[in-house]
């Protein structure tokens, strides 16, 4: 069974270290989904226990990664290690944005460093 207070506490710290990766103040991250300072000061404290899912997601968006991302790291429940990859993820999306011809000059820029790293 799992513990509340340590899985919301180790949610908060998560969620603490995630935005300050990402270069966002309490305040920033709380004006982005529409809560005070004070209430994500709470989240990242584990104070708050409850914390809806529309905010989890929220809070995912505002901090450009999955909320999956952002769970399935909490409460000791790690499938793998966090840094590159998320950052490596949001490149792709972004690449995928970009018109066809525009995606396989950036592909091609990619295997040629690939090619030459190895």
């Amino acid at each position: 069974m799992v513990d509340q207070k340590k899985y919301f506490r180790d949610l908060g710290e998560r969620l603490a270290l995630l935005r300050k990766e990402a270069g966002v103040t309490q305040a920033q991250l709380g004006q982005r989904v529409g809560l005070s300072q004070q209430m994500i000061a709470d989240y990242e404290s584990g104070t708050r226990q409850h914390i809806p899912l529309c905010r989890l997601l929220s809070i995912a968006e505002a901090l450009d990664m999955d909320v999956d991302d952002l769970l399935k790291h909490s409460g000791g429940y790690t499938s793998r290690k966090p840094g590159p990859a998320s950052k490596l993820n949001r490149l792709t999306e972004q690449i995928t944005k970009l018109p066809r011809s525009r995606q396989k000059f950036v592909v091609g820029m990619i295997e040629d460093a690939i090619a030459r790293a190895q």
